[in-house]
């Protein structure tokens, strides 16, 4: 039994050994990276639903798969700037003129 009590203070000192602290710059770029990463899969995301909206107006697909295609726009727009992909104004404009576009059709 007087070897488990002291058995267990040597592993609470191995952990502590293992634990680097990181300096917060380089914990700053590694954030960075991953949010960049992340913003980057996002708008790749929302430029393929565009193009995938301007197509179906090229082939004039009927309304209903255009106006569900925008929805699906306008919904990862929010999204983006929910996340901080895409300031405010930014969906906003987008968002009219693909709906603009739309109506045009």
């Amino acid at each position: 039994m007087a070897e488990e009590k002291t058995a267990a203070p040597q592993k609470k000192a191995e952990k502590k050994e293992g634990k680097v602290k990181k300096p917060s710059a380089l914990k700053r770029d590694l954030q960075n990276e991953k949010h960049r990463l992340r913003n980057r899969s996002h708008r790749s995301t929302v430029q393929t639903a565009i193009r995938s909206l301007t197509d179906s107006l090229a082939k004039k697909e009927s309304a209903d798969v255009v106006k569900g295609k925008l929805s699906a726009i306008s919904s990862l727009m929010d999204k983006g700037v929910k996340k901080g992909v895409y300031k405010l104004q930014k969906a906003a404009r987008t968002k009219s003129r693909l709906a603009s576009r739309v109506a045009k059709a």
